[in-house]
């Protein structure tokens, strides 16, 4: 440690994650991994190959034997079912998620208005 942040209470920064970082990752990555896994076979096939592999729709449907409007619509089924298995295994329902009460509304309003120098408008 050098003489000048010896006593300071200075403290060395890390860019590698926390524990709990880590920890938090890992539940996610399960999480994840868990509802992709519950998706039907040709769901998650197309969700796979887009969304994981980054391969594009005309290459999903090369590999998978199909023409590209059945992937858009396999995709788009598997994200509609991943957003529900999310939900229902956090044990939430999508308003709870997203709860954006009037309080934390009129916040948010006042700082937008605060960073726009604009007047609050009168109510």
């Amino acid at each position: 440690m050098s003489s000048e942040t010896e006593g300071t209470g200075a403290t060395l920064a890390s860019d590698a994650p926390s524990p709990e970082q880590q920890a938090l990752t890992g539940e996610l990555r399960l999480l994840l991994e868990g509802a992709v896994d519950a998706l039907p076979r040709t769901s998650r096939s197309a969700f796979v190959l887009r969304e994981v592999e980054g391969l594009s729709t005309a290459e999903a449907a090369e590999c998978l034997g199909v023409s590209e409007d059945v992937v858009k619509t396999r995709l788009h089924r598997a994200r509609l079912l991943l957003r529900k298995e999310l939900f229902d295994r956090a044990g939430l329902a999508r308003q709870d998620a997203f709860a954006f009460h009037a309080s934390r509304c009129d916040r948010l309003v006042a700082a937008v208005f605060t960073k726009l120098k604009l007047p609050w408008p009168a109510h």
